[in-house]
């Protein structure tokens, strides 16, 4: 993998994991992130090792976050992102979402699929789109994992 590392207005975008601070993340995923309430740290850290990651950083401080499921060939997943609500209107999610999408192993994707109940406008910037078929579609979905007794 192609490691990124871009600056701009004081803020950096990186996909060195060493970087991520994963207490900050959990706390964001587990109380703040509607898709994810009560995730499990050791869910976050699992996540994290087997996905394509990029932090966004003020200083050294970890202010937003993103990461892709992929092949690297045919799909990628878009998932977990977030801006930490006190650096929003600032361009950052913005930023981020380009940057994934210029990623060098990320080009030429035949899909990319996300799941968002509140960021559409963001995401149709890039091209987005509603399902066009929804009826292709299927899922599995236990959206009580994290709070049941069985992970």
């Amino acid at each position: 993998m192609t490691d990124v590392t871009l600056y701009k207005d004081g803020f950096c975008i990186s996909t060195d994991k060493t970087k991520l601070d994963i207490g900050s993340i959990h706390a964001f995923l587990s109380t703040q992130a509607y898709w994810c309430l009560n995730i499990p740290r050791d869910k976050v850290e699992r996540s994290i090792q087997h996905s394509l990651c990029f932090g966004v950083y003020q200083d050294e401080k970890q202010v937003g976050f993103a990461r892709i499921i992929s092949d690297f060939s045919t799909i990628a997943y878009l998932g977990d992102v977030y801006i930490l609500e006190e650096y929003r209107g600032k361009g950052l999610s913005k930023w981020l979402v380009e940057t994934i999408m210029n990623y060098p192993e990320l080009r030429g994707l035949r899909r990319w699929i996300l799941l968002t109940g509140d960021a559409h406008g963001l995401y149709s910037r890039f091209g987005w789109t509603s399902l066009a078929d929804p009826s292709k579609w299927m899922e599995l979905h236990n959206r009580n994992v994290y709070t049941s007794h069985v992970m």
